[in-house]
């Protein structure tokens, strides 16, 4: 089977993350190469990825969405690191063009043998006074992004789960 076909079909979210086990740089670099060449409306590249590779970083940005989603546990499921997708806030396609990056954000790190989720409320995290903050100290303008997702990394800390059946009407052909 084609290896890009078989990371596809074997990727799966991992709910379970060793806390201290965290890629290497070279290997989230790679990662974030893929990210940058997800296909986007136009070929305008109106997405920006934020590495979160600081602890206090990510238990404050873990705080802040376990607030939106009305939890207090860490919804990263003690992930080390994160990749933030945003998107330019005014771009009609920001959430597809933002979505496709996290798609590729997550094969890649499957195919790097690095086990990761998808996480929402980027959006109304970076609504927040605080995550605007967030975005001023790195020189963003906060109303001119919105977020995304948050692609949560690390390495599983249980068995990876067997696929659910999918859908029998899944799809339908127009011959």
């Amino acid at each position: 089977m084609n290896t890009t076909i078989k990371d596809i079909l074997e990727r799966r979210s991992c709910r379970r993350f060793d806390p201290e086990k965290m890629p290497s740089e070279e290997q989230i670099n790679e990662i974030l190469e893929c990210g940058k060449y997800a296909p986007n409306g136009c070929g305008f590249q109106n997405t920006k990825m934020i590495v979160v590779t600081n602890r206090e970083v990510r238990d404050q940005i873990s705080r802040m969405n376990a607030e939106v989603w009305g939890h207090t546990t860490d919804p990263f499921y003690g992930a080390p690191m994160m990749i933030i997708v945003l998107a330019k806030a005014d771009w009609r396609n920001r959430v597809y063009d933002g979505s496709l990056v996290m798609g590729n954000l997550m094969l890649a790190a499957h195919a790097l043998g690095i086990d990761s989720i998808w996480i929402h409320r980027a959006k109304e995290e970076f609504e927040s006074e605080e995550g605007k903050e967030i975005l001023r100290s790195l020189g963003l303008v906060p109303e001119e992004w919105e977020g995304i997702g948050h692609c949560a990394l690390g390495f599983r800390n249980h068995d990876i789960p067997n696929p659910k059946a999918r859908k029998e009407d899944f799809v339908h052909w127009i011959k």
